[in-house]
């Protein structure tokens, strides 16, 4: 299986880690062999193989801070744009991985349909895409005959959007609710442990959990664009910023935390959707509730259904070899059903 890597910051670099260690076994269990064809970054350089590119040495390459500086091989072209990569090279499945673009989803609607259209599956861990693209891209998909997998879009590799599509597949999901940004949950944590507002996001931007501007985290946005994905995903329902409430953790303060530990309840950011509503906001729940237990970094979330009633996952929601591995498990169902 030819690939083709569109971003190779934190995820596509844990992806090329993954695919490393796990060469032999991926073949061994699976009978799967990846290859890197393509690595597309905006700013750190282009590389496309007629043969394969190396992921060890691509991983040693990028830490000279561009690709530019990847060694010369046979069949090796540089500064091919994503775009014309999507079009024109010869490799069998797009991953898209770039950073998302939470504005209009652009350039990785076009890539990704690029793709499509010229015969060659695709694996989305890019939000963006999806949140503003998924209909186009489905539609698309479909029409060519190809995949459109995103597992790594909500909760990394912790299998949620295949729990909820896959294995509940028999049931009726009324609803999924869920702790799907963990930054948020980690400054719930660790206020719960005693910090204010302030030094819990200064020690969540210290570990690496926060970015430097963390507005799209706290402010609830991040976790809204996956409850964007998880209706279009489960209820094929588009939802769009603003039809929906969303309320981040800002304005919670060590009194909040405070009283609801008095009344035997934990705040949690909570992202909910439903077959006709979408929201996300902080909410009090009872400690004997599931969501209520999961503390740190860490995601989790339930489905509500007909014949299961609820069924709750836990896991990582972040990190690239965990992000990475979200999207190995699409290359490998399309390996299973396509043969590739």
């Amino acid at each position: 299986m030819r690939v083709g890597l569109i971003g190779f910051g934190v995820v596509g670099q844990g992806f090329a880690a993954l695919i490393s260690q796990k060469t032999e076994q991926l073949q061994a269990r699976h009978g799967l062999k990846i290859e890197i064809a393509a690595v597309a970054t905006r700013s750190r350089g282009t590389l496309y193989s007629t043969n394969k590119l190396d992921p060890k040495t691509l991983l040693q390459v990028i830490q000279s801070g561009t690709l530019d500086n990847h060694p010369d091989q046979a069949g090796l072209e540089r500064g091919i744009s994503p775009l014309r990569l999507a079009s024109e090279a010869d490799f069998d499945v797009l991953i898209e991985a770039s950073p998302s673009n939470l504005q209009d989803g652009q350039p990785s609607i076009a890539i990704c349909e690029a793709a499509l259209k010229t015969g060659k599956h695709i694996v989305l861990a890019n939000k963006g895409a999806l949140i503003y693209g998924y209909n186009t891209l489905s539609q698309a998909a479909r029409a060519n005959g190809k995949r459109m997998l995103f597992e790594a879009s909500v909760m990394a590799g912790t299998p949620s959007l295949r729990l909820g599509m896959q294995a509940l597949a028999g049931c009726t999901i009324s609803e999924s609710r869920g702790i799907v940004n963990g930054t948020t949950n980690f400054i719930l944590t660790q206020m719960g442990d005693g910090l204010n507002y302030a030094d819990a996001l200064a020690e969540a931007q210290r570990l690496g959990y926060a970015e430097t501007d963390p507005t799209a985290d706290v402010e609830g946005w991040d976790a809204a664009g996956k409850a964007v994905i998880l209706g279009a995903a489960l209820f094929g329902k588009q939802f769009a910023f603003d039809q929906m409430q969303v309320t981040g953790i800002s304005q919670l303060t060590a009194q909040d935390i405070v009283d609801a530990a008095a009344a035997g309840e934990r705040w949690k950011l909570i992202a909910r959707v439903t077959p006709d509503t979408a929201s996300v906001q902080p909410m009090r729940l009872p400690i004997s509730h599931p969501l209520a237990n999961v503390s740190g970094a860490t995601n989790a979330i339930t489905y509500t259904t007909d014949l299961m009633g609820d069924i709750t996952l836990v896991g990582a929601g972040a990190g690239g070899i965990q992000t990475g591995f979200g999207i190995l498990s699409d290359l490998i169902e399309i390996h299973r059903e396509s043969g590739i």
